[in-house]
């Protein structure tokens, strides 16, 4: 047989076949080249093919909303699409080759005259499509219905306290298990967080290769763990993080939990069973010359980093879109207002221009705090001394984080220092809370201003997004101002949660980390979320009422400031009072009182002047 074979049976859909049945198989299958960029399946279009990566990269992503999302880069040996044989029902993703590729595939056409020339062949097929696509079904429910649902077959585990039946086809192990029975907590497994995944899975694979260039790591064991790292920082296997986010033990469980998930695809690739811990172990093997409380706080560092790209691109975005509002109503004059009340005259531009302004040194602060975060720890094991490592670990394991993240990363000065410091993490709580509050007031402006809308400002006008009312007709509400305000509370109480859990920090250690992380993590994907929706859904389509702010301006008693640099304060003053009395304009009185000449009022009455600096005449004393 060709070179197809080896690849086919690497893959889950062909694995179980035997040799017999491979030599009937492979002339139905084709060699399709493809190049990078190229679309190799569209969300929405009709299922084809059943694919198999033979060589090259194919990523997977989701678009919803208008995003378009990343969900998982598949590699040599994986299959997409296999659905297609049992039904065309329609792409839920798009996919395309991320470098030149070479995909194997079996047309659904080609598949179904299988099915009557070669019927067991086909439905021993089918039964691998069913049992892919039900595995891929059942890891994607939460962690308690995923571990209580034990109706299938189990492999028994042994640790320290005892032995537990754990689900055959689980990459997890006992001491995962025991954490998600023990902290039931918040719903929210590690899974949710891919960023976390990705980091745990990049500083395990960085500790294997320190491990692998030292020679304290077997080279084919290293190498599986690699492989099995490399796979789930692309996106594979998240189902299998099920500890819960909130957890006793500072962190210790979800260190596990990779350690398992790792070490049983280690397994799966040297093609032992899952569970045979004698051949790739998760403490001895993939957690070597580590413990918790160096990989956990190192993992949440990058994962904070890897995080802040997505909330920042999001930020730029609505600095974008403010900056276009407020070009596009630059000439606008509308009324400047402090304590709710009349003040000086400005422009619809300089509004808008100052919320870019200060969305933009937020991003600032965010990206100068996250750099921050760029400190490694790996090397101090349990409480910075370096104990059970190799005294060249430390710098070793360094190297190989800044190679597989490529990402500054530094050592931490003092390991044991930074065992228990937290420091940093705090910064980065302070500047969320710091975009939730500025994000929050700006909010609440566009809520102001928008009030109405006859009985209010009704300066601008806010795109109408649903019906504000089960009772009053016709009446719309701002309410992704409202949600955004409502992100922001969310965002300053965790940040509280973050600072008193940073406080309870004991001796060499920082016990309620677990608690600080979820925070930092919720915080930086909910105002993710809540900038993204802010300017595609608000900010993109607010319009202003030009008349409106126009009358505002001249009918208001605060035009008469414009007057202080001639008349002086109190004659101003009184000019203020009798315009507020009569309902008179300013201009008006200060003529009728003789103060001021009618080319003198054009001059200092000029709206426009009074929205920036202008030259004053010397004192005369």
């Amino acid at each position: 047989m060709d070179d197809r074979l080896n690849i086919l049976r690497y893959s889950a859909i062909f694995r179980g076949l035997t040799d017999d049945e491979m030599e009937v198989l492979i002339p139905h299958i084709r060699q399709e080249k493809v190049l990078a960029g190229e679309v190799v399946f569209q969300q929405g279009e009709p299922r084809q093919r059943l694919m198999v990566i033979k060589s090259g990269a194919i990523q997977v992503s989701e678009r919803s909303g208008g995003q378009e999302r990343v969900l998982v880069t598949y590699h040599a040996g994986h299959c997409l699409g296999e659905a297609a044989l049992l039904d065309d029902t329609p792409h839920s993703t798009t996919g395309r080759a991320v470098v030149d590729s070479v995909l194997l595939t079996l047309n659904r056409d080609t598949f179904l005259r299988l099915m009557e020339t070669n019927p067991r062949l086909a439905a021993r097929v089918l039964a691998q499509v069913a049992r892919e696509i039900f595995l891929r079904l059942k890891h994607d429910r939460n962690a308690g219905e995923l571990l209580n649902s034990r109706t299938g077959s189990t492999r028994l585990e042994r640790d320290l306290l005892g032995e537990m039946e754990v689900p055959a086809d689980a990459y997890y192990g006992i001491q995962t298990l025991r954490a998600v029975e023990n902290f039931d907590i918040t719903g929210i497994p590690l899974s949710h967080f891919p960023h976390f995944v990705r980091a745990l899975a990049l500083v395990k694979k960085a500790a294997a290769l320190a491990n692998l260039r030292l020679g304290l790591l077997d080279a084919e064991v290293a190498e599986a763990i690699i492989q099995a790292c490399d796979e789930i920082a692309d996106g594979h296997l998240h189902s299998q993080f099920v500890v819960d986010m909130i957890q006793g033990g500072a962190g210790t469980s979800t260190n596990m939990n990779a350690n398992e998930v790792i070490a049983n695809r280690a397994l799966e690739i040297l093609g032992k069973p899952l569970g045979s811990y004698r051949f790739v172990h998760p403490n001895d093997h993939v957690n070597k010359s580590q413990s918790t409380n160096d990989v956990y706080p190192t993992a949440v560092r990058l994962a904070l980093y890897l995080k802040h790209g997505d909330l920042v691109e999001a930020m730029r975005t609505t600095v974008a879109t403010l900056r276009h509002k407020a070009e596009e109503y630059a000439d606008v004059l509308k009324m400047g207002r402090t304590q709710l009340q009349d003040a000086v005259p400005m422009t619809v531009g300089q509004e808008f221009g100052s919320w870019a302004n200060t969305i933009e040194e937020d991003i600032q602060r965010i990206e100068e705090d996250v750099r921050r975060c760029l400190e490694s720890t790996l090397g101090g094991t349990a409480i910075g001394t370096g104990i059970a490592t190799d005294e060249r670990y430390a710098g070793e394991a360094l190297k190989a984080l800044q190679e597989v993240t490529g990402l500054p990363f530094r050592l931490a000065p003092d390991l044991v220092e930074a065992s228990s410091d937290v420091g940093d993490m705090l910064l980065v709580s302070a500047s969320l809370r710091r975009v939730a509050v500025k994000i929050s007031k700006i909010c609440n402006d566009l809520r102001l201003l928008s009030s109405g809308p006859r009985c209010g400002l009704a300066e601008i006008r806010l795109p109408p997004m649903q019906p504000g009312s089960s009772i009053m007709p016709g009446k719309v509400n701002p309410v992704i101002p409202e949600v955004v305000n409502q992100v922001a509370f969310q965002v300053i109480g965790n940040d509280l949660t973050v600072t008193l859990a940073a406080e309870a920090g004991q001796l060499q250690l920082n016990v309620m980390e677990p608690v600080m992380v979820f925070n930092l993590f919720q915080s930086m994907d909910m105002l993710t979320k809540a900038f993204q929706t802010l300017w595609s859904r608000c900010l993109a389509g607010i319009e202003v009422d030009v008349e409106r702010c126009r009358n505002y301006v001249h009918n208001s008693i605060g035009l008469v400031t414009a007057l202080l640099p001639v008349l002086g304060y109190s004659a101003a003053s009184e000019v203020a009072k009798e315009a507020l009395e009569t309902g008179r304009s300013v201009a008006d009185v200060a003529l009728e009182k003789g103060l001021l000449s009618q080319d003198q009022l054009r001059q200092l009455m000029d709206p426009w002047a009074m929205t920036r600096p202008a030259r004053m005449a010397p004192s005369q004393g």
